[in-house]
């Protein structure tokens, strides 16, 4: 079975090497093709169903979609130059400091 705690990266390596394949071939590819109005809009999709089935107590359906919002996220991340990482980085630098104070501070 294969370890949880690096599975981010793994799928971030993949989406890195399946963006530049044949579109007809690849559903990461064909997003990048499609540009960011396309990785954005699929990345609203995904929160609007996490909401849905969070509403409808859905535990199942709510843990799907997660995936495929976090999936989405990923592709986002790549097209930006940015990976996992670097949220875990941010995620790090917030650790220990209200919710609170770290919005007050970038406002």
């Amino acid at each position: 079975m294969a370890r949880h705690d690096d599975i981010l990266q793994r799928v971030a390596t993949t989406i890195g090497e399946h963006r530049n394949v044949d579109p007809v071939k690849s559903y990461v590819a064909m997003l990048f093709a499609k540009g960011d109005d396309a990785i954005i809009k699929k990345i609203g999709e995904e929160a609007t169903e996490a909401v849905m089935a969070a509403k409808d107590g859905d535990k199942i359906r709510l843990t799907a979609e997660i995936a495929d919002l976090w999936f989405h996220c990923l592709v986002l991340l790549e097209r930006h130059g940015l990976g996992p990482e670097d949220v875990l980085v941010e995620l790090e630098r917030r650790e220990g400091v209200s919710g609170l104070d770290e919005k007050a501070s970038r406002s």
